[in-house]
């Protein structure tokens, strides 16, 4: 049980510091025959730094309770 709040701890500073990530997808741009053009258009997923936060409080908390015992 430890380790898992560990990880979680980690997991959420993880979180809290890249509010961001970035990812590509190809798409064609032009098909004609042999003739192919495609380009990697870039996507965002973003999360508020908050839910980092609540990470960090919940691998506390296990931490916490784990040391209780």
């Amino acid at each position: 049980m430890k380790s898992i709040g560990i990880l979680l701890i980690i997991a959420g500073l993880g979180l809290t510091i890249f509010t961001t990530a970035k990812f590509f997808t190809k798409e064609k741009v032009v098909d004609i025959g042999s003739l192919e053009i495609s380009r990697e258009k870039p996507h965002y997923f973003s999360w508020p730094s908050g839910v980092g936060l609540l990470i960090i409080g919940i691998g506390g908390i296990i931490l916490w309770q784990d040391s209780k015992k």
